[in-house]
């Protein structure tokens, strides 16, 4: 049975506007210019000059309803429009940019990649037509770390495919180890690291450290990775001290040839810090990167047309049309002055209630004196959503005294120490680190040790809380930091 009725409920609805402003809100200094440039080609009311024109509501007001309809917000999946895939990732460091400094553009050297550089290399093999297209195809099979990772099995059957190139599994290998492993750099096309490592040491003069080193990388790999070194020396009937100088000898070879290549045509991207904060006479100074408050105006040429229509005896049907398009230009251009004057304020207002937070640590640069804080305490002291403070948090970057740093690191979980007082996880894992830099590598602290140690030193902290912090910190266990 069909029946109709009338319910009442309250729904939150974002405007479109409102989408696009939080979009503005998270977009970084280098991609906030990228998306002020794309506005200003779009939209020509959009203007750049000094001079400042006041837009004429008046004039806008009289053709408000012109043929224009109400747009009522539909519902709206936020996440579309807020994806984080929209958000570039910055991996250098670059000084702060001020209007009136010189533009500094960093030249990069033009050169051969990787790849082509192996290619290249070819040359100098003598070797017949089907063999170089084989060795090309292991050549291009090659990873940035200088590994081929695939099976020979697999690249036989793709060559098969791709290059119409019939060969067998031992073909392939005989030409990977003849000629693709004594490229430059020495150790590139290894199908691990063993390999790796056993290709380079064979690659020196001969010494009877040396063959004693790849004895035992051919033969107990497994108890040499492990660091099993009392089994080594037994097998091996070895002292310590030849030992130690075998050690020695491995760590002085490159486990990721590939990446030692100094032409491989990667170019590092610039981070641009979003903020600068400065120790002035004893205080702190926080300042906006300038990149991020560009003077823009409603274009005086676009209000000049609407007052030219107002002023007109005869009003067209095509007038009605461009006043029209006009008007939604200088609409859109007035939205969008107002949105970067919101964006400014948002990112100013929340890095000051940040810098006031944790105001010991930038005057200092001690990380132990970072308190605890979550994205709610800077919320409500704003007075702004958790999801704002969440954009500037998580893509922003900050110049200080200290270095550039992202500035969602600030951000930490609190715990109790043994006086009931809230500490950073931050402050607990500079104290794990720096208790694990002064251990005995003989004998290194185990994680139920490492946990005795902090507890004495007044953080009560669990066995598997240490080994999560210690693999965070990209700590290995005890038995991987031992040394002899």
């Amino acid at each position: 049975m069909l029946k109709q009725s009338l319910n009442f409920k309250l729904l939150q609805k974002l405007s479109p506007q409102q989408i696009q402003l939080m979009k503005l809100i998270q977009l970084p200094t280098q991609a906030f210019e990228e998306r002020l440039k794309q506005e200003i080609e779009e939209n020509p009311a959009l203007d750049t000059e000094k001079e400042e024109t006041e837009f004429d509501d008046s004039l806008a007001n009289e053709y408000e309803d012109v043929g224009n309809e109400k747009i009522e917000a539909e519902d709206i999946n936020i996440d579309e429009y807020l994806s984080d895939d929209e958000i570039p990732s910055y991996k250098t460091q670059a000084n702060n940019y001020s209007s009136d400094d010189e533009e500094r553009n960093i030249p990069y050297a033009a050169g051969t990649t990787f790849h082509q550089s192996l290619k290249n290399q070819l040359n100098t093999f003598r070797i017949n037509e089907e063999e170089r297209i084989i060795a090309e195809f292991l050549v291009g099979s090659i990873d940035d770390s200088g590994y081929i990772r695939r099976n020979i099995l697999d690249l036989v059957d793709d060559l098969a495919f791709t290059q119409n190139v019939f060969t067998t599994e031992e073909n392939v290998v005989e030409l990977l180890t003849r000629v693709v492993q004594n490229l430059d750099p020495i150790g590139v096309g290894s199908r691990d690291l063993k390999e790796c490592l056993i290709i380079q040491l064979k690659s020196k003069p001969k010494l009877p450290i040396r063959s004693l080193a790849i004895d035992i990388l051919e033969n107990s790999f497994d108890h040499f990775v492990k660091k099993h070194y009392k089994k080594l020396m037994e097998k091996f009937d070895v002292s310590e001290e030849q030992l130690k100088d075998i050690i020695k000898e491995i760590s002085k070879l490159n486990p990721k040839p590939g990446s030692s290549y100094a032409g491989n045509n990667k170019i590092a991207e610039q981070i641009v810090p979003d903020f600068s904060i400065k120790i002035i006479d004893g205080n702190l100074d926080l300042t906006l990167n300038s990149r991020n408050a560009p003077e823009l105006h409603v274009s005086r040429e676009y209000n000049n047309m609407l007052k030219g229509y107002q002023e007109s005896k005869e009003k067209t049907k095509t007038q009605k049309d461009a006043v029209m398009f006009i008007k939604q230009k200088l609409d859109a251009a007035k939205w969008f002055i107002d949105a970067i004057r919101q964006r400014q304020q948002t990112l100013l207002v929340t890095m000051n209630c940040i810098m006031q937070y944790q105001y010991d640590y930038f005057l200092t640069g001690d990380e132990r004196k970072l308190k605890p804080m979550i994205l709610k305490d800077i919320a409500e002291q704003i007075g702004m959503d958790i999801s704002t403070v969440s954009r500037v948090a998580n893509s922003k970057y900050v110049s200080t005294p200290y270095g550039t740093k992202l500035i969602k690191e600030f951000f930490s979980e609190s715990m109790k120490n043994d006086q009931g007082e809230d500490v950073s996880t931050k402050e607990i894992k500079k104290i794990l680190e720096t208790v694990i830099g002064k251990e005995n590598k003989l004998k290194p602290l185990t994680d139920d040790k490492l946990s005795a140690v902090l507890k004495e030193k007044g953080y009560p902290i669990a066995r598997r809380t240490v080994a999560k912090y210690r693999e965070q910190l990209d700590i290995p266990v005890a038995r991987l930091r031992k040394e002899i």
